[in-house]
């Protein structure tokens, strides 16, 4: 095991059903093998119900509700996908806020596959490079982003993929924008706007 990400810690945020269950599981358990401390965050403290595509999967239970918790404790964010996950999480209010702030900080992000939703509603694409699922590419460009078809992108700070077969490239980016921390230019793309 690495400790590449030791001392920093790393919030996953989901609603608490619909998320990918390997758009969870793969990064979190990636993050851990290089040292990262992480706390899965949900709107409420309850369980949460992953799915394999449309398939009910395992269950998880969160470490804290999303309201209870301060992006001040935290040095990068995860967003996984699944249709019904982001849709969830953009319409909680603490939810959005609390993406919305480590782009005001200037903290790292990884988001995957439909997770971009929320990104959209805590309004911080605008002007912007980025992936997704390709349904989300029109929402993308409606809210100012470029929308681009990669594997996975890098835009200050902000680490994008498409689906769970890019994960192996997500893990790695994600790794690499946690290590590096703090990105000023993600702060200024933020603020400016």
């Amino acid at each position: 095991m690495s400790d590449q990400l030791h001392g920093k810690r790393i919030a996953i945020l989901v609603a608490n059903e619909g998320v990918e269950e390997i758009e969870l599981t793969s990064p979190r358990e990636a993050l851990r093998e290089v040292g990262a401390d992480i706390d899965l965050l949900a709107p409420e403290d309850d369980g949460i119900q992953a799915f394999n595509h449309l398939d009910k999967g395992n269950t998880f239970t969160p470490d804290k509700a999303v309201g209870e918790a301060d992006p001040d404790d935290y040095d990068g964010l995860v967003l996984p996908g699944g249709v019904a996950n982001p849709d969830q999480l953009r319409t909680d209010t603490d939810a959005v806020q609390f993406v919305r702030s480590f782009f005001e900080a200037g903290k790292p992000v990884g988001v995957i596959c439909h997770g971009p939703w929320t990104l959209i509603n805590a309004d911080v694409v605008d002007g912007r490079t980025l992936t997704s699922w390709p349904s989300l590419q029109t929402d993308l460009r409606n809210a100012g982003a470029e929308w681009v078809d990669e594997e996975v992108h890098v835009d200050q700070g902000l680490v994008s993929s498409r689906k769970p077969d890019d994960l192996e490239a997500f893990n790695a980016k994600i790794i690499e924008e946690f290590a590096e921390g703090m990105h000023e230019g993600q702060r200024e793309a933020t603020t400016s706007v």
